[in-house]
């Protein structure tokens, strides 16, 4: 990779918690830092804290239409982008269903849908950036889809909501390795620590810059410059729930994936 100050850095969900902390971090490194959130306040105020080389860009990702309008924003602005960290996401939404405005499963649009047709749209600025990096922002929380009702109408868990959502994630991060081999841009997943205290967390355990020193090491880290397709927990590798490392759920996540992002 580039120097830190060399490089431009996509953080989506980066007005707060650890996203905001991350962005603070890279931009007083020396990083161009493009700034996501859904809050135009929130991004100014965001802007002001962390100095530095930094920009805005506001995208609700319950929006297949507006998170298409983000990487467009962020193409047209910067061809070439060095990292894309996925960190958006919503947690425990209570007992009722909610849809995006595309109609589908909220928690499964905002934590995976969306970032997942945002990195596909700016491939070809990572790629022509090589080397570049995507980091996806996961959990530990893991279930495995049931892909006869991915969109969870029956019988709705919050839990089961989230914890899909993000092995989508996972299992997204391998085929991307996968695909990307030989291009120079690499893909990883990590859960970057446990109970942050962020907007999600009620009774937090770990503290903040944990999570931040381990997602800011997949950013920079020159040692994981060849490493893709992994997940990690904190600082170290981890094995994610084994339905991550099935082609055959991998490939249904994929078609899924395509027909739900069609224009």
């Amino acid at each position: 990779m580039r120097p830190i100050d060399q490089q431009t850095i996509l953080i989506t969900g980066a007005t707060d918690g650890l996203g905001r902390a991350l962005a603070g971090r890279l931009a007083a490194e020396g990083a161009t830092v493009l700034v996501h959130g859904r809050d135009d306040r929130r991004g100014e105020d965001t802007l002001k804290e962390i100095g530095g080389t930094a920009s805005w860009y506001r995208a609700d990702l319950s929006s297949l239409a507006e998170t298409r309008a983000l990487a467009a924003a962020v193409r047209a602005d910067h061809p070439r982008l060095d990292v894309l960290v996925n960190n958006a996401g919503i947690g425990n939404t209570g007992p009722r269903r909610y849809e995006s405005a595309d109609g589908h499963e909220l928690t499964f649009q905002v934590n995976y849908l969306s970032g997942y047709l945002l990195t596909r749209l700016l491939l070809p600025a990572l790629t022509a950036s090589a080397p570049a990096r995507i980091v996806n922002v996961s959990s530990l929380g893991q279930a495995p889809i049931d892909f006869d009702d991915p969109m969870i109408t029956r019988r709705y868990s919050p839990v089961q909501a989230y914890c899909q959502s993000k092995l989508a994630q996972i299992m997204f991060t391998i085929d991307l390795a996968d695909e990307l081999a030989g291009t120079g841009v690499t893909a990883n997943a990590l859960h970057p620590a446990t109970n942050m205290p962020t907007k999600m967390v009620d009774a937090p355990v770990s503290t903040l810059e944990e999570g931040v020193r381990a997602t800011h090491r997949l950013v920079t880290d020159p040692a994981l410059d060849e490493v893709s397709g992994r997940f990690f927990d904190g600082l170290h590798e981890a094995r994610a729930n084994r339905h991550a490392y099935r082609s055959r759920a991998r490939a249904r996540l994929r078609e899924l994936s395509e027909r739900l992002t069609s224009p």
